[in-house]
């Protein structure tokens, strides 16, 4: 006689959630008047003032608009497998 194995799966839900925002490295090409290219070396955006102010978006680094520096998003996945993971036979 055969035997007949059954198997249930349950799909994950999967949720992302945006934790939070920085800014990388710089990208400006500041010898781009000279047909050069040269970026600055900034590592990470510091910004010169408080949030909400104007100086809240240039760098105190290099001095850029923070729109030059590479926008990091840092996600929170959180997997759920549900209740009942059990097989049967």
């Amino acid at each position: 006689m055969k035997r007949l194995l059954m198997v249930r799966r349950c799909e994950p839900i999967v949720r992302f959630s945006c934790c939070s925002v920085h800014y990388g490295e710089c990208r400006r090409n500041h010898a781009a008047s000279t047909g050069g290219h040269a970026v600055d070396g900034c590592r990470e955006f510091t910004p010169q003032g408080e949030e909400g102010t104007g100086g809240a978006l240039k760098c105190a680094a290099c001095g850029c608009h923070r729109s030059f520096h590479r926008r990091v998003q840092v996600y929170e996945v959180a997997w759920d497998y549900g209740s009942d993971t059990s097989s049967a036979e």
